[in-house]
Formats: C-alpha cells, sequence, structure tokens
C-alpha cells in the first residue's frame, strides 16, 4: 500500500537489519527505524512501534533472525523465543511465527541456519500478504451485494485498526474496503476513534487518506446512533485471535459494535487469516487478556500551535485508570468470517469447512 505515493509494507529486511514502519509516531511523523537486535525487536513490539497479529507475529519471526546474528546458539534461541512469545499475551499469530520458526531451526547446522530463518521469516510475511489480498477478494462479495441492492454508497463501520499497518500490506478489515474502492464501487468508512491509542484515528484514517479511501473519524460511542439512522450498511473488524468456536478477541469496545450491529440488524464481519485462529483454547474466558500502563488512558498526544508533538495529561492527577486492551465478541453476534479461504459462519462447523 501507499505512504505520500510511495509503496512500502510493515516490515522488511536489509543488509542484516529489520526495517519497520514506526506506529507511535504515526500520523504526524513518518519514521523508518532500523531493529538490529532480538532485543529492538521484542521492544518495537512491548512499545508497539509494530501492532496488530500479523504484523506482531512478522516481526517475532524476523526478530529469531536477529537472534542467530547476535548468538549462534540453539540455547539461546530457544530463551529469546520464550521471551517474544511473553512481550505481547493476547495476540496469537505472535506464538504462532515464534513455534512455526523454532519447529524449522531446532537441531539445524549452525552453518546452515540462518538462512533457513531468514527464508522462513520472509515466507510468513508473503504468506500473509497473499491471506490479506484473499481476504479481501473473498470480502469484496459482501460489499458488490450491498452495492448491488443499495446503488449508492456503502458506509461500512470499523474499530480499531485492521488495515495494512497491521499486517505486511493490504490488511484484514480494510482488504476488502481495498478491493472495493480499485473496483470502483464508492465506499464511505466510519473510522471509530478507538481510544486508548486511538489507532483507529491515528492510523486507519491516515492509511484510508493515503489510498483516498473517503472516511470519517468518529468517537467510539457515536457508532450505535449512525445505526438507528440506517447510515451503517456493514461493520467489518480484525481479530487478534478467534477460537475455533467463532469466538473473537479483538480490541476493547468491539463487543460493544457488535451488540448494536445485532440490535439493528447490521451485519457484523471478522476479517482474519487462519494463523490468527487459535485451535486450542475452547472457552473464550481462558483468552489471556492484555492490561496495560494506565497512561494510554490518562494521556494523550497531539501536534501542538507549533507543529511539535506533545503529551499531555487529561485525567486529574489523583485518578486512576484500568486498561483492559481486548473484549470477547461472542460468536453469536458476529454475521461472518471473512478468511482467505472463504467466508464461513462463526461457528466449529463453519471453520470446520474451510479448514480441515
Amino acid at each position: 500500500m501507499k505512504i505520500e505515493g510511495k509503496e512500502y509494507r510493515t516490515i522488511w529486511f536489509e543488509n542484516n537489519i529489520v526495517k519497520i514502519i514506526d506506529q507511535t509516531k504515526l500520523p504526524h511523523k513518518f519514521v523508518i527505524k532500523d531493529l538490529k537486535t532480538v532485543k529492538d525487536a521484542i521492544n518495537s513490539i512491548k512499545i508497539m512501534e509494530v501492532r496488530g497479529a500479523p504484523l506482531i507475529g512478522a516481526t517475532a519471526a524476523y526478530g529469531l533472525v536477529l537472534a542467530i546474528i547476535e548468538n549462534n546458539d540453539q540455547s539461546f534461541l530457544k530463551k529469546t523465543s520464550e521471551e517474544l512469545i511473553n512481550s505481547r499475551p493476547t495476540a496469537i499469530n505472535l506464538k504462532w511465527a515464534v513455534d512455526r520458526m523454532m519447529k524449522k531451526l531446532s537441531g539445524v547446522n549452525s552453518n546452515e541456519i540462518f538462512n533457513i530463518a531468514l527464508n522462513e521469516a520472509k515466507e510468513i510475511c508473503e504468506e500473509d500478504v497473499k491471506f490479506c489480498e484473499n481476504i479481501g477478494i473473498n470480502g469484496l462479495k459482501i460489499i458488490e451485494e450491498i452495492y448491488n441492492k443499495k446503488k449508492g454508497t456503502v458506509n461500512i463501520l470499523t474499530h480499531c485498526n485492521a488495515g495494512w499497518l497491521a499486517t505486511i500490506n493490504w490488511g484484514t478489515a480494510t482488504s476488502p474496503i481495498y478491493h472495493a474502492h480499485k473496483k470502483g464501487i464508492p465506499v464511505h468508512v466510519w473510522v471509530d476513534e478507538t481510544r486508548p491509542r486511538n489507532q483507529g484515528a491515528n492510523l486507519t484514517s491516515y492509511e484510508l487518506n493515503e489510498e483516498e479511501v473517503p472516511n470519517t473519524v468518529i468517537a467510539d460511542n457515536t457508532g450505535g446512533i449512525l445505526m438507528q439512522r440506517g447510515e451503517v450498511d456493514m461493520c467489518i473488524v480484525g481479530t487478534d485471535r478467534t477460537l475455533s468456536t467463532g469466538d473473537v478477541a479483538n480490541k476493547i469496545g468491539t463487543y460493544l459494535k457488535a451488540l448494536a450491529a445485532y440490535d439493528n440488524k447490521v451485519p457484523f464481519y471478522v476479517a482474519l487469516p487462519s494463523s490468527t485462529i487459535d485451535w486450542n483454547i475452547k472457552d473464550f474466558k481462558d483468552i489471556p487478556i492484555e492490561e496495560r500502563n494506565s497512561e494510554e488512558l490518562s494521556h494523550v498526544e497531539g501536534l501542538d500551535e507549533n507543529n511539535n508533538v506533545k503529551k499531555v495529561l487529561i485525567y486529574p492527577k489523583k485518578s486512576k485508570a484500568m486498561n483492559l486492551a481486548f473484549d470477547i465478541t461472542p460468536a453469536k453476534y458476529i454475521s461472518g468470517l471473512i478468511t482467505e479461504k472463504g467466508i464461513c459462519d462463526a461457528s466449529e462447523e463453519g471453520l470446520g469447512k474451510l479448514f480441515k
């Protein structure tokens, strides 16, 4: 996808350095950052310079490549793989990517291990690009159906950032939108501001602007009344972990959007690559829900009158804050799961038909 007219991916490998787009600087500054060590990779995941389940997984894969450059030793590799997995607990792609890399690298001759690791990390990225492109092709059918009935602009509501910045390219929830836009179908996106961190406003609206897709930023609590007014034709969100039962863990606030959509008979879809499916946990209460630093709630960043980025406190100094990063949307509120293999019901039976 594009930034200032130039094609980018969110992560790439160059001269034994991993390059990322530092998402903590967006939308006010576009900064490409170098990750030179595995600790750099772990830190970039922890402080959310990279975020989004597929991108976190890719960063972890490249983190293991950096670990091999740093210390070509199996015990060091195992230790750093555990540190990577623990850097953020909810997004299943992180563990999936590390496990996949370690399965490939365990017991490999030290002379061969670097090339094998690098090729596997690159393959994880290429696979994600293809998966996300296919998610877009499959989800496009839903948008086309709405457009053919409505014969006017299709209004889509999304939550947080499940765009190309959360993946390697295309995005998950945004991929059908980008495919529709490229096909000439008029679309307009309602972008939830998405506190804390404002990843809808800061990232989703930013990338939609760069692709010239019409969009409007709204406060998180505005979606309900827009649905009541008939101004939302469908919702598409991403997911950090989807159980085989069809229950979805996603950015905090997703559940409330699903409830509003259900009450107003607005289709509510979740877009995901199969790497985001957790085939082991059966009860959504067992999904680890990350609780992050309360400063993400109590402080906001923005441009001052001199175009300098400043962080300011918006709460009373004595106030406490609770910052749960994710919530669970039960399968019964989900119209369908859009995957790289097709669209299915949010259920064990639905997923079982696509993934053996």
